[in-house]
């Protein structure tokens, strides 16, 4: 039983009264729930469920005041609530915002459930999650999502509204949920065309401080097709760099900034991250750092490892950027995984009896010659902030795939779709690489990239390139993985239509791609 005391504790009188008041004097300005609801983390017996109480969400402190606030949850087995088989009370605690973070268990396997929020007569929207097959399941398929990259400048998110209508049993997002910086000037996109923003952040250009991470989630999250998805669908949550600072690693600033310094700036960025997103406590930053690493099992069919590739990198070589290899790509000590990580995914390959071994992480495995015209350097030219920059960790990774023949890596970051390769230091493949295009960032988008044609011709090992925004629906089964890349005609007006532009089809048993 939470106390009335505990519900206005630090809080002014004259705001927070009785409940039974405070009901009647309409305590909330707008509606509490407007960043909408959200689950993920499922398991066999449960899932995470989250919401944050903001009604005002753009004020510094959500317009909650600095009270703690008892939130009601209920999970039902239907969508109308007839049959709820959990219920419980949350503290929605100003230290973290007044987002709630409810690890609900005790659920039966491999079923959708229906959970919602309450507090002083106000309820939230529904939503829909599923749990996990229990331990040792034969399911026969696994349906899921692939998104991320969402520049809320770029582009409308209707992506996640299309999205949202799959069947699919979670989304898994690989990071750049938010993105750090913004302005209200043309700039020049990665096409090196001059991009207007279609919409402006709000707030603070850049991001310093914890007031201004909450509020650029906030403005994201008030988006309604992003909300439709989270609502539709639990989400693995993984982060990337524009929730802190672009092409950050590690303790090391791609600014003027002294390492002390910068991890404030992340300590900041790495709570916001955590009050926004529906992940478990075991997530919660602690000494400035995150444990973002772990593992999902649909039965015995497939397991997903989701990979942190920022938190323990080593500096990117040869001063970052796309330009041809430095010494420093071969670096022994390098590091993209850090040391424990790196073991914890060795040991999860060797040991497994699944029949598909699926790791999701952020930057492309593969090592491309990005030159996009005959004459643009002397020798090939890399992307550094790629694991194509860590040569050493690189290999190593690629040695334990080989022989498995059956590991597929999602990947995203890039902007557009890739279907390729992997290939050892013998130029034998060992595993498939689908990277996933952006949800919104970079605009509109074409087919194909100026440039493309040359990419293609120079790597062998890569199948298919696309330049438009959308997501991936991968479908699993014992003989193969397949996705289906669909991608949007437009995100520059809010009524982009999507289509299914390619499919591409890993077998089991040998590191391949066959389309269609």
């Amino acid at each position: 039983m939470i106390s009335r005391r505990h519900f206005v504790a630090g809080s002014a009188a004259s705001l927070f009264a009785a409940p039974a008041i405070l009901k009647a004097q309409s305590l909330w300005r707008t509606y509490p729930f407007s960043l909408g609801v959200a689950s993920g983390d499922p398991a066999p017996d449960g899932f995470v469920i989250w919401t944050r109480l903001a009604p005002e969400p753009m004020a510094s402190d959500g317009g909650m005041g600095i009270g703690n606030a008892p939130v009601k949850w209920e999970v039902a087995s239907d969508d109308r609530f007839r049959e709820v088989v959990a219920r419980g009370e949350a503290l929605a605690r100003p230290e973290l915002a007044h987002s709630v973070h409810v690890e609900v268990t005790g659920l039966q396997p491999d079923r959708p459930y229906w959970y919602r929020f309450e507090i002083l007569g106000e309820r939230s929207l529904r939503g829909r999650a599923r749990t996990l097959p229990a331990a040792g399941a034969t399911p026969a398929s696994l349906r899921f999502g692939v998104a991320g990259c969402q520049h809320y400048e770029d582009g409308y998110f209707t992506a996640f509204r299309h999205l949202a209508r799959e069947d699919v049993a979670f989304v898994y997002h690989y990071g750049d949920y938010i993105y750090e910086y913004g302005g209200d000037f043309p700039r020049v996109n990665r096409s090196g065309d001059l991009f207007e923003p279609v919409r402006l952040h709000s707030g603070r250009r850049d991001l310093y401080n914890i007031t201004d991470y909450r509020q650029r989630y906030a403005q994201y999250k008030m988006d309604a097709d992003l909300q439709r998805a989270h609502a539709a669908h639990p989400f693995l949550m993984a982060l990337d760099d524009h929730e802190v600072q672009n092409n950050w690693v590690g303790d090391l600033s791609e600014e003027d900034v002294p390492p002390e310094v910068f991890a404030l700036k992340r300590a900041h960025a790495f709570q916001a991250w955590y009050e926004h997103m529906p992940v478990r406590r075991s997530s919660l930053p602690r000494g400035g750092a995150m444990a973002l690493h772990r593992s999902l099992k649909w039965g015995n069919l497939a397991e997903i490892d989701l990979l942190d590739t920022r938190q323990f990198r080593t500096d990117q070589p040869c001063d970052d950027g796309f330009k041809p290899a430095c010494l420093e790509v071969n670096a022994p000590n390098a590091q993209v995984l850090g040391a424990e990580q790196e073991a914890w995914l060795g040991r999860n390959l060797a040991s497994r009896d699944t029949r598909w071994n699926v790791i999701a992480q952020q930057v492309m495995m593969m090592s491309l010659d990005r030159r996009r015209t005959p004459d643009e350097a002397p020798s090939k030219v890399i992307n550094l902030d790629s694991w194509a920059g860590y040569e050493v960790p690189r290999q190593r990774l690629l040695a334990r795939m080989r022989g498995l023949d059956n590991v597929v890596v999602l990947t995203g970051d890039e902007h557009q779709n890739w279907a390729g390769l992997l290939l050892d230091d013998r130029d034998r493949p060992v595993a498939a690489e689908l990277v996933v295009t952006s949800a919104s960032s970079g605009g509109d988008g074409q087919d194909l990239r100026r440039g493309s044609d040359t990419i293609l011709a120079n790597n062998p090992q890569l199948k298919w390139v696309n330049d438009q925004r959308g997501y991936a629906v991968m479908d699993v089964n014992a003989e193969r993985v397949s996705a289906d890349f669909m991608v949007l005609d437009r995100v520059r007006t809010p009524d982009g239509a999507i289509s299914k532009r390619a499919s591409w089809t890993v077998p089991h048993g040998r590191p391949d791609l066959v389309q269609g």
